[in-house]
């Protein structure tokens, strides 16, 4: 079974949980790919079984240009290679059919109730199932601190939501005949 994962990261904390998913699947004994959103086209989903799809929460969603823009001039942004162009909401407006693939998503934000945060996971789930993707478990956060580093734990809580994905994945292995 091959898998994509695919991230947008502003501080670097979407890109370790999304390293932590890919390792897990990796260890599952699937053919990953891991990249970030601005390496990869969206016309690749259409080789994978399963899309793995990850972003900051901002502004109580996915991010936006001045979102963007604003989290990599924070002084405090130490990571090097942060999400600037397309942005998920861009990337996923050319995703191709996802009709018999599966798919999943994640997303980084405070430990807050999500009706204060938001949840970039959730806009990122419906809109894999518009383009028609099996979503096969529920959009899942991941914590950062209030000074955008990733809480205590949350790595190893992301590689294990990767392998139960995978588990999840190969109870029900074909989905291309749906």
């Amino acid at each position: 079974m091959k898998a994509l994962v695919v991230y947008e990261s502003m501080y670097g904390n979407t890109a370790a949980i999304a390293e932590a998913i890919a390792r897990s699947l990796t260890i599952a004994g699937m053919e990953v790919e891991l990249t970030p959103i601005s390496g990869c086209a969206p016309e690749r989903a259409a080789e994978v079984d399963l899309l793995v799809a990850g972003g900051p929460t901002h502004a109580h969603g996915m991010s936006w240009p001045a979102t963007r823009k604003a989290a990599t001039q924070d002084a405090k942004n130490r990571f090097s290679e942060p999400t600037v162009e397309p942005g998920l909401r861009r990337w996923m407006n050319d995703l191709p059919p996802g009709i018999g693939r599966r798919a999943a998503a994640f997303d980084t934000r405070f430990d807050r109730s999500v009706a204060i945060t938001g949840s970039a996971a959730k806009g990122l789930a419906r809109r894999l199932e518009g383009h028609g993707y099996e979503v096969c478990t529920a959009p899942t956060s991941f914590f950062v601190t209030q000074d955008n580093t990733l809480a205590d734990g949350e790595a190893a809580r992301a590689a294990a939501w990767g392998a139960a994905l995978a588990e999840r994945c190969a109870a029900r292995p074909d989905r291309s005949n749906v």
